[in-house]
């Protein structure tokens, strides 16, 4: 792919970069993230991230710090939903006594919804995350995100109605 003046494009420069540092990506990622499942989505979500920027020769360092950062926002994004779901449980069991059976559904169906979760798309689970979890408005997370507000408004509006049928499917089993 070569546009008028014979350089190449950015998206043929960029996917050369991702070519020759693909196997470094993946064991950065996997050393801070520790599960190669994760690292591979990461590796995937940094191309995904870069891939309309004008990224050239020289932007391997832009990649790589790219992959770091989504390295660490997703493990820290594993750490808010293992924090809440043992907050959650904590405040169940302060708040009343709860018999065992129903402590075990309730921890059933919050882990059933955190990896309903995860079959959003990972931009929309942030964005929710960041949301409901730590608690930042929409401009905050469009800024974090480097999005519009209106991007994270659809994102925001498309988990909520998934946590809804999800509720729903829930009550009729």
């Amino acid at each position: 792919m070569r546009d008028d003046e014979g350089t190449m494009s950015s998206a043929t420069e960029l996917l050369n970069i991702f070519g020759a540092e693909q196997g470094h990506l993946q064991r950065l990622v996997r050393r801070i993230t520790g599960n190669t499942h994760t690292a591979e989505d990461v590796v995937h979500e940094t191309f995904i991230k870069l891939m309309n920027r004008d990224v050239g020769k020289r932007d391997v360092g832009l990649v790589v710090t790219t992959a770091r950062n989504l390295a660490r926002d997703a493990m820290r994004a594993e750490r808010v939903r293992m924090s809440y779901a043992e907050s959650v449980s904590r405040e169940q069991l302060q708040a009343s006594v709860v018999c065992p059976e129903d402590e075990v559904a309730s921890r059933m169906d919050l882990h059933s919804l955190l990896r309903a979760l995860e079959t959003l798309p990972r931009r929309t689970q942030r964005i929710f995350l960041l949301s409901k979890i730590d608690g930042m408005t929409y401009p905050q997370i469009a800024r974090s995100l480097d999005i519009s507000v209106s991007t994270v408004e659809k994102e925001m509006i498309s988990a909520l109605e998934f946590c809804r049928n999800w509720r729903r499917r829930r009550e009729k089993i």
